[in-house]
């Protein structure tokens, strides 16, 4: 799944802490947003009762559902035929999660009798009495005829990672929310499908599936496996029978349920759609066009083919996270849904390969508890990593090796758990950086350290032993033992069943006496809370013609490694792969770091040495590395070394470096860069030509460049930049609208008034985000008490139509924010005497204060409310 990585992205493109994915960026313009940080208490494992597999009474072996809706009660009418048989010891009766249902019967089902059972319900678990005891080489069956009523539940919960748990979604089921889609959707993690239908809502159970599905004959339907019949009945409605005949876990049953547009593709002869709207139809291949690539790829690499009879991917309204791998049939948040011109600056192509992995790793083989959940969302996380590296090649692959490192270690300054970890609150707890990020750079150290072709002959020992089943780490580390002949219990130990990681201090030194080079790393990790490490190391040894690389293992707290050499090395390069889950603090000389920066082959061997000569402040050789770090191959290394130019610019090379920019701006092959340049070049200049290059690049086919160009342009000469979106106003496109509100935001006055409040009545889809941060700072430049009041109601009347938490949250910081700027003017007319104005602000103030108070005060969600009382 694409969780908390992906609702931070998704939710902070505007999307995923990976399902999934706590994903990696996220809603959809590329304006990153932060979460307020909510520290987790150093003892919050040691409060928690161990979680460990729940204990397996009876085993579901087939569940067959019918199902219809209530679209304006938003009730589900379900059938249920379940058979199961007891896991060893006979049984009595059944436990069935069923959350929050009505139960109309529930029978016993003898072939083609059946007959009345007794049983008790509690709101979450239906308990069947079976009639006698059945024996383990015995099946049973039963029926429960039901309706589900997710709205109506009283104990929801969610968290940052999946927002909601009632499992069954109604999007916009009254129609009455313009250029919004009907829509029904599921979302089983972790344990939320018993709210639609009567199971054993645990991982560690698989079952076979058939699901009827019956629905008016304008809408499209999607679920597990294969569409095998579809029934047209005389009043209007039609009949979908899915099936699928391999067991898969409960949390991956799935529904989706619109008037999609349905693109075909096809891998090795089997389906492989995808459901999007109508509107993306033309875009669908180009958003998920490299989908039969990958599967064909990962079912290579991995030597196990894609297990599942069909592929298809939906993109849903108002999803409640990233991303989910639903076997067979993966469900996307909105953020995925883009035209071609939006596609140039983000394909969200990691979320497509993060869940498509997981049709292996959590489908294919499933952790048998949540505390394992690393076992899915780690290996969906290296996913990512294998197909950038397969298609686009190891400098990119390692951008996103690289941010999930980093993306862990900033979660690690407050919280280090294990990373399979058996005490926890809430199972949401566990898709943080530490399953997603810090797993998937765990999964590359061990590739690095056991070499390529033992790495996959072990995954590939692991998902045929354990194919259809359920896993602990222990299965996997086994797995590796078996191909390798290594015991590996202190990789597994230290790294899967520890918290932490490695912190190394490295330094050097040439011993002329006897030609050789001294290495000596120190591990200087919290030894009280984190291991001492056993860590396998490749070092080269860069020599004025020639290199060599040594593989060393640190065992000891400090250790020195002795290298014989010809000569003195020009630079030595520990941790060469740059496989290492930590920090290293690397004592090399400029020289050194200048050395690195020309000879090493990967892009993290130049990202780390131009980090490190970003702190020369001056000096030509730091600057001329800087310079031609400008012409980088890498994305990443151009955008850091635009960052990091200042010294250039004051410098001699100025000039050049000027036009440098400007080039990139211009032509740059990748749209990030050409934003950062173009930022680079508001910050530093303002004579005409950069203004005349932004005029230019105001029309370009990038939204990001556009936007970044108008900002200049604003930054600049403001009439100019508003003129400029007055004659894009009648522009209907979202990304434009939003270029146009985010303009008058930071440069507008009342004269744009009624485009913004147009602007935010309208339906913005998955721009709604931002447009309530580009109102919130309009208001804030509006000296009309009436735009600032009818503005704030605006928002304030919005904030319950808006399903996502996020927005929710968008909507108190605007409303915050207008407050403390309304209680700073009114403090300074009244300094200034000016008691008209004050009188006038003040009840605006007061007003806009009680409707805060009045809507965290009446707000159900759970992740809002830790926020709001961690603000207050």
């Amino acid at each position: 799944m694409s969780g908390i990585r992906y609702i931070t992205a998704i939710l902070f493109s505007a999307a995923c802490l990976s399902s999934c994915k706590p994903t990696k960026k996220p809603i959809e313009e590329t304006v990153v947003q932060t979460l307020p940080e909510v520290e987790v208490a150093a003892d919050s494992e040691a409060n928690t009762a161990y979680k460990g597999s729940v204990t397996k009474l009876s085993d579901l072996v087939h569940t067959k559902l019918d199902v219809s809706f209530d679209w304006d009660k938003k009730y589900l009418y379900g059938k249920a035929t379940i058979r199961l048989k007891p896991h060893f010891h006979p049984v009595e009766d059944v436990w069935l999660d069923a959350r929050g249902m009505e139960i109309k019967a529930v029978k016993l089902i003898n072939g083609k009798d059946s007959i009345d059972a007794a049983y008790s319900y509690d709101h979450d678990s239906l308990n069947i009495k079976l009639g006698r005891a059945y024996k383990n080489n015995e099946e049973y069956t039963v029926f429960v005829n039901y309706i589900s009523k997710p709205d109506e539940l009283k104990d929801l919960s969610g968290g940052q990672a999946i927002t909601s748990d009632k499992g069954l979604y109604f999007i916009n089921a009254d129609g009455k929310t313009p250029d919004k889609p009907k829509e029904i959707w599921t979302q089983g993690e972790t344990q939320s499908n018993s709210v639609w239908f009567p199971t054993i809502d645990v991982p560690n159970q698989k079952t076979t599936e058939e699901i009827n599905i019956t629905v008016a004959n304008n809408y499209k339907t999607l679920s597990n496996g294969l569409l095998v019949k579809s029934e047209n009945h005389p009043d209007g409605t039609r009949t979908d029978s899915w099936k699928l005949d391999k067991p898969h876990a409960p949390y991956l049953f799935m529904m989706a349920i619109g008037e999609f547009s349905i693109v075909k593709d096809t891998w090795r002869g089997r389906e492989v759609n995808y459901y999007v709207e109508p509107e993306f139809e033309k875009a669908a291949r180009k958003i998920f066009g490299n989908t039969p690539e990958m599967i064909e790829f990962f079912s290579t690499v991995l030597g196990v083919d894609y297990a599942w009879p069909k592929y298809s991917q939906v993109v849903a309204r108002d999803y409640v996270s990233g991303a989910m791998e639903n076997t067979s049939a993966t469900l996307h948040g909105n953020f995925l849904q883009r035209d071609e011109r939006e596609l140039i600056d983000e394909t969200n192509e990691d979320v497509i390969s993060h869940e498509l992995f997981h049709q292996w790793f959590g489908d294919l083989v499933t952790c048998e508890s949540w505390s394992n959940i690393p076992l899915n969302e780690s290996f969906a996380t290296y996913g990512e990593y294998l197909w950038n590296e397969h298609k686009y090649g190891r400098e990119e692959a390692d951008i996103g090796l690289s941010s999930d490192l980093n993306g862990y270690l900033r979660e690690a300054k407050s919280k280090q758990v294990d990373l399979i970890r058996f005490h926890y609150d809430q199972p949401d707890e566990l898709f943080d950086r530490h399953s997603y990020a810090k797993g998937g750079t765990i999964l590359n150290m061990l590739r690095r350290y056991v070499g390529e072709e033992a790495f996959f002959a072990s995954l590939k020992k692991y998902l045929e032993t354990n194919a259809f089943k359920n896993v602990e780490v222990h299965q996997l580390r086994l797995a590796f033992e078996e191909v390798t002949g290594e015991d590996m219990n202190w990789f597994f130990n230290q790294w899967f069943l520890n918290k932490g990681h490695a912190e190394l201090s490295i330094s050097y030194n040439w011993n002329a006496a006897n030609m050789s080079q001294q290495v000596t790393i120190e591990q200087k990790q919290n030894l009280s809370t984190t291991p001492l490490y056993k860590l396998p190391l490749d070092i080269d040894i860069y020599l004025a013609n020639s290199k060599r690389r040594e593989r060393v293992i640190l065992t000891e707290k400090k250790q020195t490694f002795e290298f014989r050499c010809e000569s003195q090395p020009q630079v030595v390069n520990v941790d060469a792969e740059k496989m290492l889950t930590g920090t290293k603090e690397d004592n090399h000389s400029q020289s050194e770091w200048i050395t690195l920066y020309k000879r090493g082959p990967l892009y993290l061997d130049r990202l780390e040495a131009l980090k490190a000569l970003s702190k020369y402040e001056n000096g030509t050789e730091p600057a001329s590395v800087m310079k031609s770090a400008l012409n980088d191959k890498n994305r990443k290394i151009r955008e850091f070394a635009i960052t990091n130019c200042n010294a250039l610019l004051l410098g001699s090379d100025s000039l050049a470096v000027k036009n440098r920019l400007m080039e990139m701006a211009k032509s740059d092959a990748n749209s990030g860069v050409r934003t950062m340049a173009i930022d680079k070049l508001s910050e530093n200049f303002s004579d005409q030509s950069v203004i005349d290059l932004a005029m230019t690049l105001s029309t370009d086919s990038s939204f990001e460049v556009m936007s970044n160009a108008i900002e200049l342009i604003g930054n600049k000469k403001p009439e100019a930049a508003l003129t400029m979106c007055k004659k894009l106003e009648s522009e209907s496109h979202r990304r434009i609208r939003a270029i146009v509100a985010s303009t008058y935001a930071k440069f507008g006055n009342d004269d744009q008034f009624n485009y913004m409040i147009t602007n935010f009545n309208r339906p913005n889809g998955s721009s709604n985000y931002m447009a309530v941060q580009s109102l919130g700072r309009y208001l804030v430049r509006c000296k009309n008490p009436n735009n600032i009041k009818t503005g704030a109601a605006a928002i304030a009347n919005k904030y319950s139509q808006f399903d996502e938490w996020y927005i929710r949250l968008a909507c108190v910081q605007a409303l915050t924010t207008l407050s403390e700027s309304l209680e700073d003017s009114i403090k300074k007319y009244s300094e200034g005497g000016d008691v008209i104005h004050s009188a006038e602000l003040l009840p605006i103030k007061n007003e806009i204060s009680d409707k805060i108070n009045e809507l965290k005060k009446n707000e159900k969600d759970e992740t809002l409310l830790k926020i709001y009382n961690y603000k207050n």
